[in-house]
């Protein structure tokens, strides 16, 4: 199989210096293509910014905003067999950015956002054929309930739910939801052991 994944959280600019992001590790995209490599597949993996090593035999695409991520998305997507959305990608971004770096001054500074595109909505709900579509959701509230409206309004086949504790841990505990399936928890265990058993259940539904 053919996967596309996406890691990491993408910078959104407000001038040429200073960007909004998020506290994503990207450590969870990226065991998902250590992972998937590991099980004999191919990975493209699309990448915002972050400290890590790539996998080795990884075709990587460095991307830094959500408008350039959601541009590769598009121009791989056709191709792949399963896209995984594992990055965190911006909700907002400046509606202008600043060509030249903006001086500190005296007074509050007031910057309009804009919405980015849903990458996985774009994916799931308009443009998946064939393909296996697979999303994360983050929630520190009613984690299922807001996961499986996400799984239902994307047109997902999986949907990943964890909190906020997860973010850049060596660790985690996740639940996961396969479309029409009963909930799965996975006990707190290294990202990678998570990521070997998703993409195990990816293969399971993908024949």
């Amino acid at each position: 199989m053919h996967f596309l994944i996406t890691a990491g959280g993408t910078r959104e600019y407000i001038d040429p210096v200073r960007f909004i992001s998020n506290a994503s590790s990207g450590r969870m995209g990226y065991a998902l293509a250590a992972a998937t490599l590991k099980a004999g597949h191919k990975v493209t993996l699309i990448t915002a910014p972050t400290a890590l090593q790539t996998p080795a035999g990884a075709k990587v695409i460095d991307v830094q905003t959500a408008k350039e991520m959601f541009n590769a998305v598009r121009r791989h997507f056709k191709k792949c067999d399963c896209l995984i959305m594992a990055a965190a990608v911006a909700d907002y971004t400046p509606v202008k950015k600043s060509k030249i770096k903006i001086k500190k001054a005296n007074k509050n500074l007031v910057i309009k956002l804009r919405p980015t595109v849903d990458i996985l909505k774009w994916a799931g709900k308009n443009k998946k054929k064939n393909q296996v579509v697979v999303g994360f959701a983050l929630d520190d509230k009613n984690l299922r309930p807001n996961a499986e409206k996400k799984l239902k309004d994307k047109n997902l086949d999986m949907i990943i739910a964890n909190t906020p504790a997860s973010i850049g841990a060596d660790k985690s505990s996740v639940e996961v939801k396969i479309s029409s399936r009963k909930w799965v928890k996975f006990p707190q265990m290294t990202k990678s052991a998570i990521a070997e058993r998703i993409i195990s259940l990816i293969e399971g539904i993908s024949g």
